[in-house]
């Protein structure tokens, strides 16, 4: 028998989960166990995973859980601690493209023996992600992205108000299309050209969807993917657009989009989404800030010389924007892999993570 546990998630303002009642039902069919910590944050009700079956603890009963639970989670594990992890965490744990605290989070699972079979590298056998929020990712960055640019021409020199999520993608369209038609009707009439870089994937795919929702003329949205941008950057023309938003998959090193001095010549950007989020890489792309901004600061200004503003928006978790819809997908998508937990040993997506888990662990220990 298989026994699942989905942890709480303790980072601020998160909301999603990778296990939602609907697939724990499917999943407690099958013969599955799972305990589910109670959580008010999290969009799905407490009492939701309970009529479906789940066994409901305290947030935070993770750390005694059974060897033998699965820990299930999405974002990083609370700040702060440092005692050896002893479980099989399935997560993203954001450590194996020597992000920001990689060795840290690694030297506690091999101190504790334990595993980290991470979300972002669970990939079948075309090497093609299992299961992914890209592109709810994409949506979310691209409405931040026009929301901002809005934002800027409605209450210039004013602070983006906070984000709270929204309950369904119609309810977000519709906040947004009408601040966009306002903001244009103070722009002249001139409707903003959004550029997405990496717009064939599911996450550009998300952002572009975003732009034609609200009524962002098919001209007017920019995409860029690898037959762009295969002779390298830095590329200018992203500058001419007044809305940027950064899809790409980081995955080796890449010339920058653009440098920091280029910001100071001719320009119409104003707004940087970098749904890549990949500030502690140090191959960024987007060389121009270093810091994840919130829910509830979600841009941060980069260039405060130039008359003209520019504001980067770099949450790393834009999906829990639409919380209900993200975790259903999400989970939705995984549910097959989560099956296979079954016969883990006979599972290719599986045995690659751990595989993959082994040999950052190696690395590691090189640099400790």
């Amino acid at each position: 028998m298989v026994y699942l546990w989905l942890r709480a998630e303790t980072k601020a303002m998160e909301h999603r989960a990778a296990l939602t009642p609907s697939t724990c039902k499917t999943l407690l069919d099958r013969g599955f166990k799972i305990t589910v910590e109670r959580s008010p944050e999290r969009i799905f009700d407490d009492e939701e995973y309970a009529k479906v079956g789940c066994h409901m603890v305290p947030i935070g009963e993770w750390r005694k859980a059974p060897k033998e639970a699965y820990i299930v989670g999405l974002k990083e594990l609370p700040e702060g601690e440092t005692d050896p992890l002893h479980h099989t965490h399935i997560f993203f744990a954001h450590c194996f493209k020597n992000q920001g605290g990689w060795t840290e989070i690694l030297s506690r699972f091999d101190e504790g023996q334990g595993t980290i079979l991470d979300l972002e590298f669970l990939n079948d056998a075309q090497g093609r992600r299992v299961a992914a929020f890209g592109y709810h990712a994409g949506f979310a960055g691209a409405a931040i992205g026009v929301d901002d640019w809005c934002h800027q021409k409605l209450n210039p020199g004013q602070v983006l108000p906070p984000y709270k999520p929204f309950p369904n993608e119609g309810a977000l369209i519709s906040y947004i299309r009408e601040r966009l038609d306002r903001a244009v009707a103070l722009n002249n009439g001139n409707i903003p050209e959004v550029m997405v870089m990496g717009a064939l994937g599911r996450c550009g795919k998300g952002a572009c969807d975003f732009a034609r929702a609200v009524g962002i003329p098919e001209e007017k949205i920019i995409k860029w993917d690898m037959a762009e941008t295969k002779e390298g950057g830095p590329f200018p023309r992203i500058l001419q657009a007044e809305i940027f938003v950064n899809c790409i998959y980081l995955n080796q090193p890449i010339p920058p989009f653009f440098t920091p001095a280029m910001l100071d010549g001719d320009r119409k950007l104003s707004v940087i989404v970098d749904v890549s989020c990949d500030t502690t890489n140090p191959h960024n792309p987007i060389p121009v800030y270093s810091i994840n901004t919130t829910f509830d600061k979600a841009v941060v200004e980069v260039v405060t010389k130039n008359p003209l503003p520019l504001e980067v928006c770099s949450i790393d978790h834009l999906p829990t924007l639409l919380p209900r819809e993200s975790s259903e997908a999400f989970s939705r998508d995984l549910l097959p892999t989560i099956i296979d937990l079954e016969k883990r040993e006979e599972s290719a997506v599986w045995g690659g993570a751990e595989a993959l888990f082994r040999e950052k662990v190696q690395a590691m220990r090189s640099v400790r």
